[in-house]
């Protein structure tokens, strides 16, 4: 059961943006498992792709579409990723792209593919192209959540925000969802995600926006260590706010939108550790102190990546000795061992690189046994501070991924 997460109730439209799903039949039993979003004629889109070299089919689409066009439709589908599959996974993919186009009178380099599901196996395509039809129909600008459902695979619960800013006296909306409980590890990107904005920005800025808030959200996130070959955010700006946001540069509009970007994004990628798979435990790590931000990134990236660590804090077994020995192999290049200093919540657990005097075992696990939980590193080496949001790891990870294709 997710921590501390509840289903999305209202997500705000997001005015030349519509949505539907549908059950397509990929999934053995019927599920919606099919989603088209429809962009305005004129929209700007920018994305970041899975950095694993086995990139599936759809990404290598994507990636390829998105770099010459701009964007009219999104596909995505659930319950197959259409990774692994050589050159007739790339010739099915533009197959349901130009699907797709036909029905929008676009062309198919107007419309981006995204999969997620099961590795190896070919698309269904022809139950997609059926399936086309009726979704094309139902588009709608309130289609959201209905979508947040259908892109689901391990999830037990769909993963949406909006926010809504003003700008020049006017109201901007930016409104996103995103899945993702398993195969989750800071190599841009970690998940799906999908980002619209009525905002007008060009595609530079886009770009420089996306980047900035995809470091500090989904690339800050951490289950398994694991990165999927599918992995994608999109952010598209439709432009009909009517409000010019900036066209280069940073200006305070800008800024606004990029505030409301990036919280979107961090809350998207926090549910995605609150729902991760088998996960009992929401675990906040912050390394202060550092002599860079890319070593404290690093050093929090080796404690969430512990196994010791993620079932210690899944027993809620206070066995810091744990969290200290993965400080250690975090490579630090001369890390000064003596002015590190660790703490759970507001008990202090290590002060000077040693058990802290005031430290007791009862203490510890009482933070322990706690849902959500504060880890901070104090390194002494610097002004440089980083934050990963991670989980724990317990016999229900074990148990879905063993049976994940039963």
């Amino acid at each position: 059961m997710a921590v501390g997460l509840r289903p999305p109730q209202d997500l705000l439209p997001v005015p030349g943006v519509t949505l539907a799903a549908c059950s397509a039949g990929i999934y053995r039993k019927p599920r919606p498992d099919l989603c088209l979003m429809a962009f305005a004629p004129g929209s700007r889109a920018a994305a970041v792709f899975t950095r694993n070299a086995f990139c599936a089919a759809p990404v290598q689409v994507a990636r390829s579409h998105i770099a010459g066009a701009s964007p009219r439709y999104g596909l995505i589908n659930a319950g197959n990723a259409n990774a692994g599959t050589g050159q007739r996974g790339i010739d099915d993919a533009v197959a349901v792209c130009r699907a797709a186009a036909s029905l929008g009178g676009c062309l198919e380099t107007e419309v981006l593919p995204f999969s997620t599901g099961v590795i190896g196996e070919f698309l269904p395509v022809d139950s997609i192209r059926k399936a086309l039809p009726a979704l094309h129909g139902r588009l709608s600008a309130s289609g959201w959540i209905e979508c947040a459902q259908a892109i689901m695979t391990t999830d037990t619960i769909a993963k949406g925000v909006s926010r809504r800013v003003e700008i020049q006296g006017r109201p901007v909306t930016v409104t996103g969802i995103a899945k993702g409980a398993g195969m989750i590890h800071p190599r841009m990107a970690t998940l799906l995600a999908f980002i619209a904005t009525d905002a007008t920005l060009d595609k530079a800025v886009l770009h420089e926006l996306l980047g900035d808030a995809v470091r500090g959200s989904f690339n800050r996130i951490s289950v398994d260590g694991d990165t999927s070959t599918n992995d994608a955010v999109l952010l598209v700006a439709t432009g009909k706010s009517g409000v010019p946001a900036g066209a280069a540069g940073s200006t305070p509009d800008v800024q606004a939108v990029q505030a409301a970007v990036s919280a979107v994004c961090v809350e998207l990628a926090q549910a995605v550790i609150r729902d991760a798979e088998g996960a009992t435990k929401f675990i906040s790590i912050r390394v202060e102190q550092g002599a860079s931000e890319a070593e404290c990134v690093r050093v929090a990236e080796a404690i969430a990546g512990s196994l010791l660590v993620k079932t210690a804090f899944y027993a809620s077994d206070p066995n810091w000795g744990r969290i200290l020995a993965a400080v250690g192999r975090a490579g630090v290049e001369g890390l000064d061992t003596s002015k590190v200093g660790i703490d759970l919540a507001d008990v202090r657990i290590v002060e000077h690189g040693a058990r802290a005097a005031a430290y007791t075992e009862r203490a510890g696990k009482e933070i322990m046994s706690h849902a959500e939980i504060p880890l901070r590193i104090r390194l002494g080496r610097g002004s440089y501070a980083a934050t990963i949001w991670t989980c724990d790891l317990s016999h229900d990870y074990v148990k879905i991924n063993a049976e994940y294709r039963s």
